[in-house]
């Protein structure tokens, strides 16, 4: 970890754009360590068993057909920024016109850049696994990935592993590794079932991404876009949540309980950061979508509950989050 080189690539930002990515890449890895990816050879076997055990799981308890990439990918955390570094760059960049122009458009790039760079690096250092439907990808539709499914228009989906977090998360938690990995690996496709199931909500989520990033650009709040995008993804996170419970294949009652400590702790400092990016929100988002999913699963079973993906008009709205029984009247 290279504080001085972070700052030194954050302070030299430059180029036209509201963000210097090469710059963001540089910062956030220079302030990151790694970790190992020595992996042996039953390691690396052992997540491909536990993504296909986990697709095959699903299926039958939440009789959801979805896909997973053929191959899956086992990340560092370097790995990790720079395959979100490309994501942000997706979102933003074809937006960046919007933006207001500043009075000193250099110093506020290097703000931007420095801002992103530190949340990727914080993130980095504490994301286990991601699915990524690969939102905002129509002009990278024709690159191939030896990392993903693909298809005649090149790669549509992504599952990472930020193996040295897991190991390490593991370790902090005093859990099995095995045990963890396939927990992981259970929660992150869970998510390629939602995708899966849900043609639509892809487009779905970036319309509003779209919607409430350009308004939050020009200094204000589209509470209509991000009221809709909050409740989609309390729904993503939320019948994740409920579909892993009840297709994780071994006792979790000790795992749940870790893992949702986690969620919420850390020391003051660990807390201001998690606040600053919104991950107070993100728990929030869990813990309010499962209690909506679970009530929907135990009043009309877990078909019921999948209804959700069938249609953008099925999503809960925000005052049906805390009404299960609305949202159950409006359906059926």
């Amino acid at each position: 970890m290279d504080l001085f080189r972070s700052v030194g690539a954050v302070a030299s930002a430059s180029g036209d754009g509201v963000v210097d990515w090469a710059a963001v890449s540089e910062a956030a890895k220079s302030g990151t360590d790694p970790g190992s990816l020595d992996l042996s050879a039953a390691d690396r076997e052992g997540y491909a068993t536990d993504v296909r055990d986990a697709r095959d799981r699903i299926r039958e308890v939440g009789g959801v057909e979805f896909d997973v990439p053929e191959t899956v990918s086992l990340q560092n955390r370097h790995h990790w920024i720079d395959a979100n570094v490309d994501t942000f760059r997706r979102l933003i960049e074809p937006m960046a016109e919007e933006f207001d122009q500043p009075l000193f458009p250099g110093a506020s790039r290097v703000v931007n850049t420095g801002s992103m760079s530190f949340s990727l690096a914080f993130l980095g250092r504490h994301v286990l696994g991601q699915y990524d439907p690969l939102l905002l990808a129509e002009a990278d539709r024709g690159r191939t990935s030896p990392r993903s499914a693909s298809t005649d228009d090149g790669p549509t989906h992504e599952l990472y592993f930020v193996h040295p977090n897991i190991e390490r998360t593991a370790r902090e938690l005093n859990v099995d590794f095995p045990r963890f990995r396939r927990w992981i690996a259970f929660h992150e496709v869970t998510h390629a079932a939602e995708f899966g199931a849900a043609e639509w909500l892809p487009g779905y989520l970036e319309s509003r991404m779209r919607d409430t990033v350009t308004e939050l650009a020009a200094g204000g709040l589209n509470r209509e876009a991000f009221s809709e995008l909050d409740a989609a993804m309390t729904a993503v996170e939320g019948y994740a949540e409920l579909l892993m419970d009840r297709a994780f294949d071994e006792e979790y009652d000790d795992l749940r309980r870790k893992i949702d400590a986690r969620r919420g702790g850390g020391g003051p400092v660990d807390q201001l950061i998690r606040r600053l990016l919104g991950l107070g929100l993100k728990r929030r988002q869990y813990e309010r979508g499962a209690a909506f999913f679970t009530a929907v699963a135990d009043a009309e079973g877990l078909e019921t509950a999948g209804r959700v993906w069938d249609r953008p008009e099925n999503l809960p709205t925000d005052a049906e989050l805390d009404d299960p029984e609305r949202w159950l009247a409006r359906i059926e």
